[in-house]
């Protein structure tokens, strides 16, 4: 009887994870076909459009003036301080197919626009969680 060790069972689950969870990557437009605009909640619709999934994509399609910042923390995104946020797409970026925002990793992805009172409003700002997606 031949025994398969940790070591050598371990590396082909992570590569079978890999390719189930590859496999159901979905690409996803912020806001649905309103798209990423003022007077649109959407923490609503961040809620009622997940469960996000790890390397889903998010889209984020929009007319200037807004942007997209990825902010660093809650306390950021509570008070929409953008000192410390990543400028994820400017002004110019949006039009067009979009800017694709891949969620990589089981994190806290805060999301807003800095754009007048886009943030301050609680509408033009959401979060995600992405989760594991294994399907039977």
């Amino acid at each position: 009887m031949m025994k398969v060790g940790f070591s050598h069972a371990f590396p082909a689950f992570v590569l079978v994870l890999s390719a189930v969870m590859a496999a159901e990557a979905r690409s996803i437009v912020v806001g649905g076909s309103e798209n990423w605009r003022p007077g649109f909640n959407y923490t609503d619709w961040s809620l009622k459009n997940s469960p996000f999934y790890i390397n889903d994509t998010l889209v984020f399609k929009y007319e200037a003036p807004h942007n997209v910042y990825l902010l660093p923390n809650l306390w950021s995104f509570i008070k929409c301080d953008f000192k410390d946020a990543k400028l994820i797409a400017s002004t110019k970026d949006g039009g067009g197919d979009g800017v694709e925002v891949n969620l990589s990793g089981m994190r806290l992805y805060y999301f807003a626009s800095s754009d007048g009172d886009d943030c301050s409003t609680g509408m033009m700002k959401f979060f995600a969680v992405p989760i594991y997606h294994l399907r039977g």
